[in-house]
């Protein structure tokens, strides 16, 4: 072991300076009290500087002693670098370039010095004293002594410095600084020992103590979860990766400090707003139209609030209390309040304190014992013989509650007990239908109940319900009838009498349903006791609901237009009337309104539609054909009611039977129409010829252009033997061409005729012609274009007879959509995307649904497609060709509900567009059942859709 000391216990060398050699020269607090140790000297400085030098062998430096600073510059300190570095480059090589740079900034700084001294001096040139200036002192409540007394007392030039060192020796004197006032005191504590020292007491004990301690003794000290420390110890961990499942730190949980992101969720909650969005933004046009700006439901609201079920642990204890001493403030103030009370309870019972709750309920009953809510409320607290104790003492207190007795018979639980209880009870309210029902209902014996009635009937002549019940019970028809008579005599004023006394005739068969229903409603207008009319024809459904559809027919034969005047609008009102009742799935009364509709105007051909339509959808065949059978001959001019007609009965397979429907619309109506008609149906029976001599004879008798048109399609499908199609359709659309110039459909068929010959130019001149002619036909001009594009395959010419069909349709989806397509063919996707921007500017098309969804679908990626979907339903609001498109996202991303729901919005929007239903039918066909299929498929029998831009060309 050495015998040297260690260096730390030696005692320090003599001028030694903790961090000189690297460049510390001491520190100052923040409160400005002054250097904490007084840093080494400039001589010390020097000394220390020479002293390095010789170790390395340089010249001495000279720049520190070449001038001795005068006395008088004791102001140097505010021009000084503030980032001294004198003793920073301490240790480094000292050269003569070193030197020569000291000296040289040295002479640099004694002459700003000799400068800034010069600019400092303060001359006094003396002027004329001027009444002018002695005013302008007066007028600022300056004085302005006389001029010799200034010449007294101020030297001309006078060094300012020397007067600011003065003010200053006199500042600090007066405001010493905290490290000069302690001064005295800090050298006293060189004379303090060690035990004097140990005895100090602590500041912080002086003052406060009463109140740390009651603050400590409130203090509690819990151990800590190991589920804390894992998650501290991993709170700076920082995860990369993503996965399908919850990301989580050691403690089971996801950081608050956001050092951990869960990008799965993050995904998941983002994609559930967008969805929740899409919902509202489709809801939004049907919120609009409501007229409401709340699409709450009361009823389902309350509802809702029935089933919440709530339990003491979503409570806070704290919150409890708070609103206990509230309800005890209030059973306080008005002890004669049960609600009060009742509240209280059932926040007790809430917070798991079920015999507090009761105690809070029998003081009510004690206070207010003519309170059936308080009874009741003690009685559903309580069970079993306790429950029946407190109903037999409600009871007492209130003999004449019909909800108090009815609760006390709920608590019995044998059929004599409850009926003996209710005998009691109808002891004291012989007039309670209530108790009298429950009776009623507890007999088993149908006898006992038909003299219960009996006896209820007598007692209370005005209570129908009583009335309706014995005659529902009678054994014979006359017995019922008389019942519903005296009772009717009873109630004048009451519709529910008439309407059971129709009913009964209906049961029984009789004929008189009508003439009983007339009478009633004579009665009730002279007794002033009439319904409205929507309340008779809710009645009505609510016969056909109960299987009484001939008095619901009644019903409606004698009411539905009560109340209105020959000036209104009955036709559309009674319309409107049916269409509701389709929609509640009340057939039965919808035809009754139809056929009270077409008895006032048989010659209605939309009354007819709508009663065919009905027949069709919710009816049989043969009620159908009765219908149209009798639309035809009530309106021997509509050809739509005519062409229905032969319709189904060739859908029904009875070819010859259309024939014949058509044969008598020849004649009564031979127009374009009915010979197209029956052209279709001699076509697809295969009866060409037939098909082309009906053809001529349209052409010559009802030429017109549809006419035509159907000749030259025919012409190219169906040619003639020993001659092709062609020549015949050509001669055909040049003699129409000749009639119809204007007619876009003939030009395309010619230009198509040309086009399959394999001549071009005379196919791009018809279609230019036809632009000519007609320039307002989108058709023709997507025509030219796609002709110019796949046929010739000139992009550019293709692109200018687009640009110039927008100049000629402005504002046209179709046209913009042909444009983006056309680029997007030729592989310009960033012209496309330039164009549909342009396209979708607030002044052009921002609402079509056509072009969002080729920019949902085709230009852009696919994680925007649901932002965009949310956008576009936003801007157009309902479109189907939108939702279909944002139902295929759903469907993309296995959303299948959602797909599902979006498909069926598309089509309920608008039935006729096909391209909705094939791609449903498609979704159906890999994610649907067969009954969803089935169902789909009927309903789009029904619909017959012949719109869209798959769908029309297929």
């Amino acid at each position: 072991m050495s015998g040297r000391k260690d260096f730390l216990s030696q005692q320090a060398p003599e001028n030694y300076v903790a961090g000189l050699g690297r460049g510390a020269t001491g520190f100052t607090t923040r409160s400005d009290l002054g250097p904490a140790r007084e840093g080494p000297s400039e001589d010390q400085i020097k000394e220390a500087l020479a002293k390095r030098a010789a170790q390395l062998g340089a010249p001495t430096p000279s720049a520190y002693g070449a001038v001795e600073k005068k006395e008088e510059d004791d102001d140097d300190d505010r021009f000084q670098d503030p980032e001294n570095e004198v003793g920073l480059f301490a240790t480094g090589a000292y050269d003569r370039d070193d030197d020569e740079a000291d000296r040289i900034y040295q002479d640099i700084d004694e002459r700003m010095d000799r400068r800034r001294k010069i600019r400092r001096l303060v001359p006094f040139l003396p002027q004329a004293h001027s009444s002018s200036s002695t005013s302008a002192c007066e007028a600022y409540g300056l004085s302005n002594p006389p001029l010799h007394k200034q010449i007294a007392d101020l030297n001309p030039f006078a060094h300012r410095e020397a007067r600011e060192k003065q003010e200053r020796d006199e500042y600090e004197a007066k405001n010493p600084k905290i490290q000069q006032q302690f001064a005295d005191l800090k050298r006293s504590l060189g004379s303090v020992t060690d035990e004097q020292w140990q005895n100090i007491p602590e500041v912080g004990d002086l003052t406060g103590k009463n109140r740390r301690t009651k603050q400590n003794s409130k203090q509690r000290f819990y151990a800590v979860p190991d589920s804390v420390i894992a998650g501290a110890r991993n709170s700076t961990d920082f995860d990369t990766s993503v996965s399908d499942g919850a990301q989580t730190n050691g403690s089971g949980s996801d950081n608050l400090d956001g050092t951990m992101t869960n990008f799965a969720d993050i995904g998941a909650a983002r994609d559930k707003v967008l969805q929740v969005n899409l919902d509202k933004a489709a809801m939004g046009s049907a919120d609009a139209n409501s007229g409401s700006a709340s699409t709450i439901d009361p009823k389902g609201y309350l509802t809702s609030l029935a089933k919440t079920d709530l339990r003491s642990k979503d409570f806070d204890i704290g919150d409890v209390k708070r609103v206990e001493s509230l309800l005890q403030s209030v059973i306080r103030t008005n002890s004669r309040h049960p609600p009060g009370y009742i509240a209280l309870a059932r926040l007790h019972e809430l917070a798991g304190k079920p015999v507090k709750a009761r105690d809070v309920m029998s003081q009510c009953c004690n206070l207010n014992p003519h309170s059936e809510d308080g009874w009741l409320e003690n009685i559903r607290l309580n069970e079993g013989h306790n429950a029946k104790v407190i109903a037999a003492a409600a009871v007492k207190e209130n003999p004449q509650s019909t909800r108090l007795w009815t609760r006390a018979t709920e608590l019995e639980t044998d059929q004599q007990s409850k009926k003996r209880v209710l005998r009691r009870a109808l002891d004291l309210l012989p007039k309670s239908v209530v108790l009298w029902k429950q009776l009623v209902q507890l007999s088993q014996d149908e006898s006992e109940a038909r003299l219960l009635l009996s006896k209820a009937c007598s007692e209370i002549p005005a209570s129908i319900e009583l009335h309706l019940a014995l005659a529902r019970i009678v054994e014979t028809v006359d017995e019922a009838r008389k019942v519903l008579n005296t009772c009717r005599r009873a109630n004048p004023k009451n519709a529910e009498v008439w309407i059971a006394a129709t009913r009964l005739e209906e049961q029984v068969g009789s004929k008189n349903t009508s003439n009983i229903m007339k009478r009633g409603v004579q009665s009730l207008a002279n007794e002033n006791a009439m319904l409205k009319r929507e309340e008779w024809i809710e009645q009505a459904e609510k016969c056909e609901e109960e299987g009484a559809v001939l008095t619901g027919q009644c019903i409606i034969k004698e009411t539905l237009s009560y109340g209105l005047d020959e000036d209104d609008d009955r036709k559309k009102l009674f319309m409107e009337d049916a269409q509701a009742s389709i929609s509640r799935g009340r057939y039965e009364i919808a035809r009754a309104i139809y056929a009270y509709i077409l008895r006032i105007w048989p010659t209605s051909k939309s009354a007819w539609e709508a009663s065919a339509n009905l027949e069709k959808v919710h009816g049989k065949r043969e009620d159908l054909w009765n219908v149209l059978e009798k639309a035809v001959e009530a309106v021997p001019q509509a050809d739509d009611l005519w062409i229905q007609y032969a319709n189904e009965k060739y859908q029904s397979g009875d070819v010859d039977g259309a024939r014949i429907v058509l044969g008598k619309a020849f004649n009564q109506s031979p127009s374009e129409n009915i010979y197209l008609e029956a052209i279709n149906l001699e076509a697809k029976n295969g009866q060409i010829d037939q098909a082309r001599e009906l053809l001529q004879q349209a052409r010559q008798e009802a030429g017109t252009d549809r006419v035509w048109i159907k000749s030259v399609a025919f012409a190219r499908t169906h040619p003639e033997t020993n001659e092709t199609n062609s020549s015949t359709a050509l001669d055909l659309v040049h003699q129409a061409l000749q009639l119809y110039p204007s007619n876009w459909k003939l030009w395309a068929q010619k230009a198509k005729i040309y086009t399959s010959l394999s001549l071009l130019p005379q196919a791009r001149e018809a279609y230019t012609t036809g632009t000519r002619a007609n320039p307002k036909s989108v058709t023709l001009w997507l025509l030219l274009s796609r002709l110019e594009e796949m046929q010739a395959g000139s992009v550019v010419k293709a692109r200018s007879v687009l640009d110039r069909a927008k100049a000629q349709n402005p504002k046209n989806e179709r046209l913009w959509l042909e444009s983006v397509r056309l680029e997007r063919r030729a592989g310009n996707l960033t012209a496309a995307k330039n164009l549909m921007a342009r396209a979708l500017q607030p002044g052009e098309c921002h609402k079509s649904g056509m072009l969002w969804s080729e920019r949902i679908w085709h230009l852009e990626p696919r994680t925007q497609r649901k932002p965009l979907s949310l956008e576009a339903v936003k801007v157009v609001e309902s479109d189907p060709t939108l939702f279909v498109t944002v139902a295929r996202v759903f469907w993309a991303e296995r959303k299948l509900e959602k797909a599902v729901t979006w498909f069926e919005k598309a089509i309920l929007l608008d039935s006729d567009v096909g391209d909705t239903w094939a791609w449903y039918w498609k979704f159906l066909g890999m994610h649907g059942s067969e009954e969803k299929r089935a169902d789909v498929l009927e309903k789009l029998r029904l619909a017959e859709p012949r719109h869209g831009e798959v769908w029309a060309a297929v």
